[in-house]
């Protein structure tokens, strides 16, 4: 039986949310060290200048600034973990306190060392080195706060773990009563199940020659849609969102794909919850944007728990208007460089890509990225299939006709892990 639309996912050693965390927790890390460093440069350099260049000043200037560069660090990697880089504005007053507070700090410190009363003089030389030995330190901490942790926070969150690569493509064999599938767009036609199950094993074929392995979930004889394993989970990355079909004749198909995908090493699993309805074939990743159909079999309250599920991840959800057609990936899919293609007749605005290609057949809507230069493409588009080619990708055609007729293409036939 299938699980119970919400419950919740399963605890994972890999969570995204984990993994996000991590990831800020370093970058905040790393970009307080950035300014503790400049600062620390800044302090001791404008010391020895101010002291005639007497190397004598190093041995007393390198410890204490040293000190200070600690606490300057430990006070600001606490301020960008909360969110002090978010506006200059923010970033300022939090480098100005923090650069103050670790001198005064580090000169408390040299006194009590020193074993010289803390007298109201004492304190009132403390104080004034903040506009004195340690106005350099100050200066320099509060404007690599302000122009230098930024971009350093940014960088090391735009930088994602490298993972071992993956080349898996989950696919499921054809039912026996495949031509009992839902239609929505199109009329029925009959299907020749033998020619089916031999342009399935064509297609698997291709997949292994072009060097994926095809790992096949379990076969689910009674449940026709099944063949279109691309409607009950979406990858992006290590993290597999496991969708909930909008035909409720489907509901059944997502407990053995969902018990594939957490057998993956590596993985981890988010799900959609009713009331929300996601098909994967509505869903078009095109770098760090995820395009989602709000169609027929996908609604708005689907949509909105993706959005909450990719957003730490780095992704941005932009949700696409189909009505011509059953999903989005029927409409439009990408090529490896970004640019989305689609066929006029079922595209209702081609204004949300900022490439758009049209090719001359419906069929030819549908490509399978195999790798940078390679694409998968249906053999019932020749034109759209030439016009791919001479933007310099090598295609390889498979006939699925027998899925056409049921609204299918060569996307909905596998789902990539990689």
């Amino acid at each position: 039986m299938t699980p119970p639309a919400t419950q919740p996912p399963a605890p994972s050693a890999h969570h995204p949310a984990q993994a996000t965390v991590a990831r800020r927790s370093g970058a905040a890390l790393v970009s307080a060290g950035a300014v503790a460093l400049i600062a620390f440069a800044a302090g001791v350099l404008a010391n020895f200048v101010a002291r005639e260049q007497n190397p004598v000043v190093l041995g007393q200037a390198v410890p204490f600034f040293a000190l200070a560069a600690l606490v300057l660090l430990g006070l600001l990697s606490i301020g960008h973990a909360v969110g002090a880089l978010r506006a200059w504005f923010l970033a300022l007053p939090v480098g100005l306190t923090s650069a103050v507070l670790a001198t005064l700090l580090a000169a408390s410190v040299n006194v009590a060392l020193s074993a010289v009363p803390m007298t109201g003089q004492v304190y009132s030389l403390v104080l004034s080195s903040v506009l004195g030995i340690n106005l350099a330190f100050i200066v320099a901490a509060v404007l690599a706060e302000v122009f230098v942790a930024p971009r350093v926070y940014a960088r090391v969150l735009e930088r994602r773990p490298r993972r071992r690569a993956r080349r898996v493509a989950l696919v499921r064999i054809p039912a026996s009563n495949l031509d009992e599938a839902v239609l929505t767009h199109v009329e029925r036609r009959p299907i020749d199940q033998a020619k089916a199950d031999e342009q399935w094993d064509d297609y698997c074929a291709a997949l292994v020659a072009e060097g994926w392995e095809t790992l096949e979930v379990d076969a689910a004889p009674g449940l026709p849609d099944s063949v279109f394993i691309e409607d009950t989970v979406v990858f992006f990355g290590d993290t597999a969102v496991i969708a909930n079909p909008g035909a409720e004749s489907r509901a059944a198909e997502v407990e053995a794909v969902e018990r594939t995908v957490r057998a993956l090493p590596g993985i981890s699993v988010a799900r959609i919850a009713a009331p929300g309805t996601l098909d994967g074939g509505d869903v078009l990743k095109v770098g760090e944007t995820v395009y989602v159909g709000a169609s027929g079999r996908t609604n708005a309250e689907a949509i909105r728990q993706l959005r909450g599920i990719l957003s730490p991840l780095g992704y941005t959800v932009v949700a696409v208007p189909v009505t011509k057609a059953l999903h989005l990936k029927s409409t439009v899919t990408a090529l490896p460089d970004g640019t989305v293609i689609g066929h006029p007749d079922l595209v209702g605005s081609t204004s949300l890509f900022p490439r758009f290609l049209e090719v001359p057949e419906p069929e030819g809507v549908a490509v399978v990225v195999l790798s940078d230069e390679t694409l998968l493409m249906s053999a019932s588009a020749p034109k759209s299939a030439e016009l791919v080619s001479g933007l310099g990708y090598r295609v390889v055609t498979v006939d699925v006709s027998e899925f056409e007729k049921l609204e299918g293409c060569v996307t909905c036939l596998s789902v990539r892990v990689r």
